[in-house]
C-alpha cells in the first residue's frame, strides 16, 4: 500500500479496502490495549464480574466496525457502527464503576475517557457519512 492509502481517516472513501484502513477502528484498538491495561490493576475478585464486563464491552467497539465495513451495505455498515457505539458507551459506563469503586484513578482513566469521546465522535460521523451518500439509515 502506498502512503496515499495509508493515509486515511474516518471517511468512507474509495481507498478504504479493509477495517484496518479505518482510523476509527485503530483507534478502537488502541482503546482495547489502554482499557486492558487499567483492568489488570482491578482487584482479582473483579475479575469475573468487571473486567469480564468492560474487556468484552471494548473489544466489541473494533469487532463490530470490522464486521460492518464487510458487510455488502452502507445501512448495514451503519447499523454495526451503531452498535460499536453501544460497546463503546458500555465500556465507558463500567469505566466509570470502576473510578467510582477506586479501581482506577480518575488520572489514569482520564486518557481512556478522551479516547472514547474522540471514538465516539468519529462513529457518528462515519455513520452521517453513510447516511449522507444516499441510503436510508436507521
Amino acid at each position: 500500500m502506498d502512503s496515499a492509502q495509508l493515509r486515511v481517516d474516518s471517511t468512507v472513501s474509495e481507498k478504504v479496502r479493509s477495517h484496518r484502513d479505518l482510523l476509527v477502528w485503530r483507534k478502537a484498538m488502541d482503546l482495547v490495549e489502554l482499557i486492558y491495561d487499567l483492568a489488570e490493576k482491578f482487584p482479582a475478585s473483579e475479575s469475573h464480574r468487571l473486567v469480564a464486563q468492560i474487556t468484552r464491552a471494548v473489544v466489541s467497539v473494533p469487532a463490530n466496525i470490522a464486521e460492518g465495513q464487510a458487510r455488502s451495505t452502507s445501512r448495514d455498515f451503519a447499523n454495526f457502527l451503531a452498535i460499536a457505539k453501544g460497546s463503546l458507551m458500555e465500556a465507558e459506563t463500567l469505566l466509570m464503576i470502576a473510578v467510582r469503586r477506586g479501581y482506577a484513578s480518575e488520572t489514569a482513566a482520564s486518557v481512556a475517557f478522551a479516547q472514547i469521546t474522540e471514538i465516539s465522535k468519529m462513529l457518528t460521523s462515519l455513520r452521517s457519512r453513510l447516511a449522507a451518500r444516499g441510503r436510508k439509515v436507521r
